[in-house]
């Protein structure tokens, strides 16, 4: 009995404040959370945790600095549900959107030996007063959730934001790498010495910012870093 008015409960509040996918929009059902089923299949993925030496998100890179390895598990495209989605992490006040995602993905990369080898988990940082308005990192709560199904510790100390930027949007390659080459700097480096390091992000488009910061990780001794986020512009292929 106590079940059936529980249910009802929810069924009536489902009513006045409806749940819905945060990449289509449509109503979730009882079973379903953050993303309808529909989207959890059918969202396009990249499939680059099963090649993580050689993909986009890694071809990015080559010629500007040494990745281990990279992935991101969506492509991107413009004005659809994956825009959606991350649109609704980073401004609808829904960190618990990068914490699902990363849960999925982290058990994704597990898959690939590359990834198993991670010790450290460290998020693009924000510059402080712009987490203080937006309330948190959206790359820290995509770390939060890796971390909770690889088993590995996020680091969101070491790395930090040291200048407010602009916003990348709508800027070339070249403005971008200007933009951050400069912003980023490490408060502690000891505790990262010889570890493999998977820096994350909630997009990668150029890899101008992820690359500022790859740059200077590896002036630590021994270190190695690899790449990761939710998605990554490109055609799905």
């Amino acid at each position: 009995m106590l079940s059936k008015i529980i249910e009802y409960a929810d069924d009536f509040l489902s009513l006045i404040y409806p749940r819905l996918c945060q990449a289509c929009g449509n109503s979730l059902y009882l079973n379903e959370e953050i993303l309808c089923n529909r989207c959890l299949l059918h969202l396009p993925q990249t499939g680059f945790h099963l090649n993580p030496k050689d993909n986009q998100v890694v071809r990015s890179f080559w010629g500007r600095v040494p990745v281990e390895g990279g992935a991101a598990r969506y492509f991107f495209r413009k004005s659809a549900p994956v825009q959606r989605l991350l649109h609704n992490l980073k401004y609808g006040h829904a960190p618990e959107i990068g914490i699902f995602v990363g849960c999925i993905y982290g058990r994704e990369l597990l898959e690939s030996e590359v990834f198993r080898g991670v010790d450290v988990i460290i998020p693009i940082p924000l510059h402080p007063d712009k987490e203080k308005k937006r309330g948190y990192n959206q790359a820290a709560m995509f770390a939060l959730g890796l971390a909770q199904s690889m088993h590995k510790p996020v680091d969101e100390t070491s790395l930090h934001r040291a200048v407010f930027t602009e916003t990348q949007t709508r800027k070339s390659r070249l403005k971008r790498w200007e933009n951050v080459k400069s912003v980023f700097a490490l408060r502690e480096t000891k505790c990262l010495e010889g570890k493999h390091i998977l820096l994350v992000d909630d997009v990668i488009t150029t890899g101008s910012t992820m690359e500022a910061c790859i740059n200077l990780l590896l002036e630590v001794p021994g270190t190695r870093v690899s790449v990761a986020a939710i998605a990554t512009a490109g055609r799905v292929v």
